[in-house]
């Protein structure tokens, strides 16, 4: 992002205030992870999954912090890092894949909880390492591209279209001689996941995965509103509401099956989010 971007969002604070809440989180989450791994503050023998460690000595933190450490500083962890916050926004803030949650960020929290569990239970099968932080963020990737296919993307300046982005990136990195084992990785769950909940329900017509009723009562049904100044104060701290509030459905379909609240998908533009035109 340039100093331009910066200035039209009123600044630093403003700019990460305005970020979609899981983007944010996720982000503030790694960022930090990342810093202080590498200062040694936390030890990254901590950090990478081990299943020994998790069944043996109960060490369950393990499941998560591999999500958590992206790397050592290099060029291709700030990569990473920019990857982090171009795609997860744009997805976030985008239209969702619907699966029960009216395509807002309660689908986007499950999206990345049901990747997060494929990526650990195959990374740990196929030994595709320890850390995965690198393959989630193209796990998402991937996902925008199969719910964006016509977006305008580039790489080093050079267009092209969302659905060739995990393409041109694969190829230009295998080009390079860069490790590509995170990206693949990221990519295939990517597609299994786009498989299962656009695919499917459209040749087969059913729906195997269902946001569940405890993110829909956390995020509500529809897109995710920000929290709002307090007292016209700035969003820090404890000057703002509690996050969660969503925008109704404004189709009147939609608001019926609210009702149901694993029964949100829209067959006929696969799972377009409730309430847009």
């Amino acid at each position: 992002m340039n100093a331009r971007g910066l200035e039209d969002t009123g600044g630093p604070q403003q700019w990460y205030e305005s970020l979609p809440y899981i983007t944010k989180n996720w982000i503030t989450v790694a960022v930090g992870t990342t810093i202080l791994g590498n200062f040694n503050i936390i030890p990254i023998a901590k950090l990478y999954f081990d299943y020994n460690k998790i069944s043996e000595n109960f060490e369950i933190w393990r499941l998560v912090t591999p999500f958590m450490y992206l790397g050592p500083f290099k060029f291709e962890t700030v990569i990473a890092m920019f990857l982090l916050y171009q795609y997860s926004k744009q997805y976030e803030a985008g239209i969702v894949f619907n699966t029960g949650g009216g395509g807002g960020t309660a689908d986007y929290a499950y999206m990345l909880l049901l990747g997060m569990s494929v990526i650990l239970v195959t990374g740990g099968l196929f030994g595709l390492g320890v850390f995965f932080g690198k393959s989630l963020i193209y796990y998402v990737l991937y996902v925008w591209s199969k719910r964006n296919p016509t977006a305008q993307a580039s790489i080093w300046g050079i267009p092209l279209q969302g659905m060739m982005l995990p393409f041109a990136l694969l190829g230009l990195n295998t080009l390079l001689g860069n490790y590509v084992i995170d990206m693949i990785h990221g990519f295939v769950v990517g597609h299994l996941y786009y498989f299962m909940v656009d695919v499917v329900p459209k040749v087969y017509g059913k729906s195997y995965i269902q946001t569940p009723l405890f993110l829909i009562q956390k995020f509500g049904i529809g897109e995710y509103v920000p929290p709002a100044p307090r007292n016209g104060m700035g969003a820090v701290g404890g000057n703002t509401f509690r996050p969660g509030g969503v925008n109704p459905p404004r189709d009147p379909a939609a608001t019926g099956n609210s009702a149901g609240l694993g029964r949100g998908h829209n067959w006929g533009t696969g799972g377009q989010r409730l309430g847009r035109d």
